[in-house]
């Protein structure tokens, strides 16, 4: 891996490994990034999934495209990190593709109970990290799902259609961006990196819209966070469902980002959306 990185030393520097609890999922970079300014940039928004004070969005990053603009693409960090941790690949990302605009949003603060139950930014609640599946936190996740649809929404309003959006996302943002499967809204493409898929034993998890969005999934053999297996079972899980899902083993990568991974989804975001 060492040659791997040495060989691609703009990719290098974007990618960090991710650390436990304080910052679960860190992305690949920690450092402040051109901002985009004007009708580009979202507002704040509030939101309410039931808890007593509407949960507060900070107006993400936006990587303007240097062309014109043709699509856009939505990543969303990690447990306890900010859209900062992964702006770098909006600017890293433009040379190859410039009529693509970059959002990363923050996730607001929140209660997770596997952080004792203290406040950190989060998409949703997360009981535990072995069983996935347990008291899963429906509203959350439905609740970041319609922040989502409503980042799409803008886009949609700007001039460019749904179906010239990829959603991606890492670990728990990961999750959330699988979530938009369920979406009405068609979109272009889904990434979900280091992931696993929720809610998968309720119904509707992939709509109808969304029957043949292809998906990207790629997860280190070596994740010591969110297991391999369970990017495993969510393929299958999707493949089953009739999903046009990829999977790409990272060898040897733990719950973080590597140049090869960055590549592929670069990659991928070349084919389902390019210039138009």
């Amino acid at each position: 891996m060492q040659s791997a990185l040495a060989a691609r030393p703009h990719l290098t520097r974007l990618c960090g490994s991710a650390l436990r609890l304080g910052a679960i999922s860190r992305g690949p970079a920690r450092q402040q990034h051109r901002r985009g300014g004007g009708s580009g940039a979202a507002p704040a928004r509030a939101f309410s999934s039931g808890a007593e004070m509407p949960l507060q969005y900070r107006p993400p990053i936006v990587v303007q495209p240097r062309e014109k603009h043709t699509a856009t693409v939505i990543m969303l960090h990690g447990l306890g990190d900010s859209g900062d941790g992964w702006a770098a690949i909006g600017d890293e990302f433009a040379p190859a593709t410039p009529h693509v605009k970059y959002i990363f949003p923050h996730s607001p603060l929140r209660s997770i109970t596997i952080n004792m139950g203290m406040k950190m930014p989060g998409w949703f609640d997360i009981v535990s990290l072995e069983d996935i599946d347990a008291s899963e936190d429906g509203p959350g996740l439905v609740e970041s799902k319609r922040y989502v649809e409503s980042l799409v929404a803008a886009e949609e309003a700007a001039g460019v259609p749904s179906e010239r959006v990829v959603v991606a996302g890492f670990s728990q943002g990961g999750a959330v961006a699988l979530m938009m499967l369920r979406s009405e809204r068609k979109l272009a493409g889904i990434v979900g990196l280091s992931t696993w898929l929720p809610l998968r034993n309720e119904e509707g998890v992939i709509s109808a819209a969304n029957a043949g969005t292809p998906v990207l999934q790629c997860h280190g053999d070596a994740d010591g966070v969110v297991a391999y297996s369970f990017g495993v079972a969510t393929n299958k899980a999707l493949k089953a469902l009739g999903a046009d899902a990829e999977f790409l083993t990272v060898r040897g990568m733990g719950h973080s980002a590597v140049p090869s991974e960055l590549e592929a989804v670069q990659e991928f975001i070349k084919r389902v959306v390019p210039p138009a």
